[in-house]
């Protein structure tokens, strides 16, 4: 199996690249297999103090791929989809090191869902995110999960409810991103954060992300549960998930 996720080391912390450009990074199980495995192995890692995720030439997450969803006869992945993005979001979820995420050009549905898991979320100004499910009159269960973990009923209800698209700049003034520089910047800027942090003293940033979730308390399948209990079931896979 091709990389699908690439793992570049830096001083420091890793960087985790979507690397399926030619659908824009869009979402399959085999991708969703990889990204849990690089997350993990990162968080193993004890010279790893932080990750960065992004997207493959410029553009961070199309949402699922649609087209390996729906092909005939269906990918051998797609009948443990739910379980395997499931364990994609759970692997970021638990992960222990801060996790930076740079979305360049749009984050669409479980895009979204994967960007909102940043705990630093840097948008280019004229990027957007898109939390769309609404529009297909389905569930957005994971940006519901991430967004209920950081932010207002506001706040969640202004991306969920209107499915608009919401550009680094109002994400930035909403409080979701923590910087939106031009978009052309936008790696850059998330690489120089990713370089000041992982110069901190050793094991500063696992001790304060371990103590933020621990104002939680609540294990990664159980705050799933909670956020997924009421989502519809529907047939075929792409219409269960965001």
């Amino acid at each position: 199996m091709s990389d699908l996720v690439l793992k570049i080391g830096h001083d420091g912390w890793s960087e985790l690249v979507l690397n399926q450009p030619e659908t824009r990074n869009a979402i399959t199980g085999p991708l969703g297999e990889q990204l849990a495995s690089a997350i993990h192995t990162a968080d193993a890692d004890p010279a790893t103090h932080l990750l960065m995720l992004r997207g493959a030439d410029g553009a961070f997450c199309s949402g699922l791929n649609l087209k390996e969803f729906n092909r005939d006869p269906p990918p051998d992945w797609l009948a443990n989809f739910q379980a395997t993005w499931r364990r994609t979001h759970a692997a970021l979820y638990d992960c222990s090191k801060p996790i930076v995420v740079a979305l360049e050009k749009y984050a669409i549905n479980g895009g979204a869902a994967l960007a909102l898991a940043a705990d630093l979320l840097v948008v280019g100004d004229d990027s957007y995110l898109q939390v769309g499910e609404v529009r297909q009159g389905m569930a957005a269960p994971y940006n519901l999960a991430w967004l209920n973990l950081r932010h207002s009923e506001n706040v969640i209800a202004q991306l969920t409810l209107t499915g608009k698209r919401f550009t680094g700049s109002e994400l930035h003034r909403l409080g979701i991103a923590y910087e939106a520089p031009a978009t052309l910047e936008t790696v850059n800027v998330a690489t120089a954060l990713c370089d000041e942090l992982a110069g901190y003293p050793e094991d500063a940033l696992v001790t304060i992300k371990r103590m933020m979730r621990g104002y939680h308390d609540v294990p990664s399948d159980d705050w799933f549960d909670v956020a997924t209990r009421n989502a519809p079931k529907r047939s075929g896979g792409p219409k269960r998930v965001s």
